[in-house]
């Protein structure tokens, strides 16, 4: 049986720097999906033209940059990750390349072998995100899910989780002692009747 052996990983986008190249459709998605989970994300977006959604967007996004040229490899220098955000798959490979011979983690979009990473779907109740992948096969399904758990999740999850964490802060004891007895409170979250 086929297993997804993805690590999932959460970026703190705004400690990080991210190119996109694309500034159509697909680099419209990526960026919005980047912003959607950190307004502050720090961004370099190079395309040789920009949808007015993607300026409209960025436009209040005070750590994004649009850089309308074409895309060289002097662009990966000094950034985290890549993405290759074009409907061209020649293009996309030639952005990937140079990734990887900058040592830039890369995804590039509709292409999952070409991916050192996904950008899942994203569940969000405050404080708690759920990321979801069905290892680049469904990205459908991703959203099928990711709208299911939205719904199902009570609004009132951050409030949990603040009281949750002041428990946790007052807990004495070792790190072993601190698991134990958070378990112990949180147990009622998945007791079954």
């Amino acid at each position: 049986m086929e297993e997804n052996h993805l690590f999932p990983v959460f970026f703190k986008v705004h400690r990080l720097q991210i190119l996109v190249v694309g500034g159509g459709a697909v680099g419209l998605e990526k960026v919005s999906a980047l912003l959607d989970n950190c307004p502050t994300a720090n961004l370099t977006v190079v395309a040789t033209w920009f949808l007015p959604e993607l300026e409209a967007l960025v436009k209040n996004a005070p750590n994004v940059t649009l850089v309308q040229k074409e895309f060289s490899c002097g662009d990966m220098f000094g950034k985290d990750l890549a993405i290759a955000a074009t409907n061209d798959h020649e293009f996309n490979y030639f952005v990937w390349e140079k990734a990887k011979c900058s040592k830039v983690l890369i995804n590039v979009a509709d292409t999952p072998e070409l991916c050192d990473f996904y950008l899942g779907s994203v569940v969000q109740k405050g404080n708690l995100k759920i990321a979801i992948s069905t290892n680049g096969k469904s990205p459908t399904i991703a959203k099928r899910l990711k709208e299911v758990l939205q719904d199902a999740l009570p609004g009132s999850l951050n409030e949990i989780l603040d009281k949750l964490q002041l428990i946790r802060d007052r807990i004495k004891g070792d790190f072993s002692e601190k698991v134990k007895q958070l378990n112990q409170i949180t147990d009622v979250l998945v007791k079954k009747d």
